[in-house]
């Protein structure tokens, strides 16, 4: 058991806190360190979501470790295999006997006088209070909710005589076989379900107010597939890697620069899909552009293969009210259905909730500005992990990683003890989330913001942060270092953050 002092205070076992201790371990050795995960057990969303069909959004090439090849034989990996790989990483390195569990943080702060934080965390097992101290704090917790997912108030919900369920919070003992479903939504989360649901349910409904772009990738990579019968693993992986990185970077910044193409390649690959003279305008035709939201992809065409084999249908149009035997639409058709699904999306949730104070002031996040997407200014010896919205999270996970490492290297390399942000004098602010999903809109005014241009903008690109991050200056305009300074009551060493 780590000693309640260390030098860096991981927060999350998830897989973005694996991968930074991992990378702490690689890179650092030298250092202490702990991490606090809130729930039981390793592994974050992958441990936490146990929906039928669960699995990622994107290739494990990009969402593997850049140190840990994937060598499973899906490139779209099922929530099983992903736990999997991130408890086997956490045992590789070691990550697991410096984890205390049912730790949930609740609040950090930092003092100048000695430069360290004093973390205070609460024992859901035992009730008890805990306090800790670090140099550093190292927020891997994601950002949304854990014990909540987002729920609309539906009118007459309490009506419904059949079972109504969250994605978030899955039973266990749920049997839908031969039971009429309809799941409400039309993100990633629903087109997941639908024709995971559709192998026994007697037949599934996708209820969606509106359509989001929907996009069949093979579950396997065949160049992968090539190339590891010719190669080692360790060789093979990075190739991959970085061919699965161009080819997102091409769709992204095509997406963006030619949008009504990009949409006509999406519609037209879906018409292909589904059966003659389906509506694919109405259920399939989203009314923004391509990557204004999360792109939903779909393994081998599965959702579509449900739709065209009658396993499963789309219904586009809006909730009036619950009845005793399903749904009521706005068009006053109603949907018979025995289980609900309500895949309605997620609550965001700064930090995992932890609150932060520098110096006796209360941190607003809304008033900070994020140095590199990845500390916020005022705050010293801070850093968190916010993925890419346009590629694998873990992509962003490795690069903030590796980063932390430079500078915590770069501090003992020139006796320094603190790194501060400072936030830009000037120039326009915009959220730090970049997309336009309801979960984002919802929330977006109390999180960080981002700046006009670089250090304090990231522009969603892995190569051209891969030299930032890797090969950029650790002294540049948004970024103080110093030492331990002793404070007079109440003031604070850092800039204030700006609105």
């Amino acid at each position: 058991m780590a000693s309640d002092h260390v030098d860096v205070l991981i927060v999350g076992a998830g897989l973005s806190g694996v991968g930074a201790a991992c990378h702490l371990r690689r890179n650092c050795p030298d250092k202490t360190y702990a991490v606090l995960e809130a729930r039981d057990a390793i592994g974050g969303t992958w441990d936490l979501f146990r929906y039928p069909g669960i699995r990622s959004d994107s290739d494990m090439f990009t969402l593997g470790y850049s140190f840990k090849p994937w060598t499973d034989p899906k490139a779209i990996a099922d929530g099983d295999a992903i736990r999997r790989y991130v408890r086997e990483t956490a045992r590789e390195y070691g990550v697991e006997e410096h984890v205390r569990f049912h730790h949930r943080v609740l609040r950090s702060e930092w003092d100048s006088a000695s430069a360290r934080w004093t973390v205070h965390a609460h024992r859901d097992d035992t009730g008890e209070d805990v306090v800790l101290t670090c140099a550093f704090l190292f927020a891997c917790s994601g950002y949304y909710r854990y014990d909540a997912g987002y729920t609309p108030e539906f009118p007459g919900a309490e009506r419904f005589s059949g079972e109504r369920v969250h994605p978030q919070h899955w039973p266990e003992d749920l049997d839908y076989t031969g039971k009429r479903v309809v799941v409400i939504g039309s993100g990633a989360t629903a087109v997941t379900l639908v024709p995971a649901m559709a192998e026994r349910a007697a037949h599934v409904t996708m209820l969606q107010r509106s359509p989001t772009y929907v996009i069949s990738l093979p579950s396997r990579d065949v160049v992968a597939d090539a190339l590891r019968r010719w190669l080692p693993a360790k060789a093979a992986y990075p190739v991959v890697r970085w061919k699965n990185v161009l080819l997102g970077t091409v769709n992204f910044q095509l997406s963006r620069r030619a949008p009504k193409l990009v949409r006509s390649l999406l519609l037209r690959a879906a018409k292909g899909r589904l059966p003659a003279g389906y509506d694919v305008d109405r259920h399939f035709s989203p009314r923004y552009d391509p990557w204004d939201q999360r792109l939903c992809v779909v393994p081998d065409g599965d959702l579509f293969d449900a739709v065209r084999d009658g396993r499963a249908s789309v219904v586009t149009d809006t909730v009036d009210t619950f009845t005793e035997r399903g749904v009521r639409l706005g068009s006053g058709e109603e949907l018979p259905a025995d289980i609900v699904v309500t895949a309605t999306g997620l609550n965001l949730l700064a930090l995992g909730g932890m609150t932060l104070a520098v110096d006796g002031v209360d941190v607003d996040l809304a008033q900070t500005v994020a140095y590199k997407g990845m500390m916020l200014s005022g705050v010293p010896n801070f850093a968190m992990t916010i993925g890419y919205t346009n590629a694998s999270w873990t992509l962003k996970a490795d690069l903030v990683a590796t980063y932390v490492c430079r500078l915590l290297r770069h501090l003992d390399g020139t006796g320094q003890q603190v790194v501060t942000p400072v936030a830009p004098g000037s120039g326009a602010l915009v959220p730090l989330i970049d997309l336009k999903s309801g979960y984002v809109l919802r929330s977006v005014d109390a999180l960080p913001k981002q700046g006009a241009r670089a250090p304090w903008r990231l522009h969603q690109n892995y190569a051209r942060d891969v030299l930032l991050m890797k090969r950029g200056r650790l002294v540049d305009e948004g970024i103080r270092f110093s030492r331990a300074t002793p404070v007079a009551a109440g003031a604070r060493t850092a800039d204030a953050p700006v609105a």
